[in-house]
């Protein structure tokens, strides 16, 4: 019999550990009060709740009630997937605070999970124009993207566009004296035109079966009652788009949008109302565990 020496067994000691270590999930929520509760704990707790039985994760909650926010540096270095409810209090997180998040997606040290109306959630906001730059950038050959600086015009804005706005991102490219060049880009808003008629059902539709997202959810499901958002939807063309909804009126949404920003990942989940059981739907859930999983293992080593 072949004997493996010590070192080797404590090297695959050490593997199979690591590999069995439990992603580490916070989920997020500013606690919006609101008259008629769904959710007798708000709904980043009911997640979090339900995220727990998940013998893959190790899940904390936290909100913007809290010290540092619920958003610490040392709550986000012990955070690998990072689950983000917001509704109307966004001005309460600091640009250094959002950045400091979006820092941490692009060095692949945590991924998020933006739910709903966090679409207008600085942390949101800053990884789609991060993602933006990202895409304007990659054409330039390296030594002139070093000499490259980018600007976006536009102020960060919640404010629903004109129905007649499409999708498109202006981009400027000027030589600069020095050699280096200036990029002026549109500023995405992160927004659509049309949303919030009153509850009415939606169907979702899976449309990449076989991404780890959308393992074991049914091909289509309806959303008994929830809200309704339409497109173009302000946002960097995803890189995968997993799930899209439609609406009775012909309204459109792609509700499952997944970016590469740096080294991390942004996943943008459209449903989520708090007003509406839309997360006591379990394909939903089933969603939020396989996300959590997914991209906790795909952070960079």
């Amino acid at each position: 019999m072949r004997l493996i020496h010590t070192p080797i067994l404590v090297l695959l000691s050490t593997a199979i550990l690591q590999a069995a270590d439990p992603i580490r999930v916070l989920v997020w929520d500013e606690q919006q009060p609101v008259k008629t509760r769904v959710y007798n704990n708000f709904p980043g707790n009911y997640i979090a709740d339900h995220l727990a039985k998940n013998e893959d994760l190790d899940v904390r909650s936290a909100n913007l009630n809290e010290e540092g926010l619920g958003l610490s540096t040392e709550s986000l270095e012990k955070t690998d997937v990072l689950i983000y409810w917001a509704h109307v209090r966004h001005d309460d997180i600091p640009e250094a605070k959002a950045q400091e998040i979006v820092d941490r997606i692009k060095a692949g040290q945590l991924s998020m999970i933006t739910l709903h109306s966090a679409h207008w959630a600085l942390p949101y906001r800053i990884a789609m124009e991060e993602r933006l730059k990202e895409d304007v950038l990659a054409p330039l050959p390296d030594d002139l993207r070093r000499q490259t600086t980018v600007e976006f015009t536009g102020k960060r804005e919640r404010k629903t566009p004109p129905a007649e706005k499409r999708l498109a991102f202006e981009t400027k490219f000027e030589r600069q004296d020095g050699g280096g060049v200036k990029v002026t880009i549109e500023r995405p808003n992160c927004v659509f035109p049309r949303c919030c008629t009153p509850k009415q059902p939606s169907q979702i539709r899976i449309i990449l079966k076989d991404h780890p997202i959308a393992k074991d959810v049914p091909l289509t499901f309806t959303i008994p009652e929830t809200e309704m958002y339409d497109e173009p939807f302000h946002i960097p063309t995803p890189d995968v788009l997993v799930f899209d909804e439609t609406w009775a009126g012909g309204e459109y949404f792609r509700s499952g949008a997944l970016w590469n920003v740096g080294n991390g990942k942004v996943f943008y989940f459209r449903p989520g109302d708090q007003q509406y059981a839309v997360f006591k739907e379990a394909p939903l859930l089933k969603i939020l565990d396989n996300a959590s999983v997914w991209l906790g293992k795909e952070l960079a080593p």
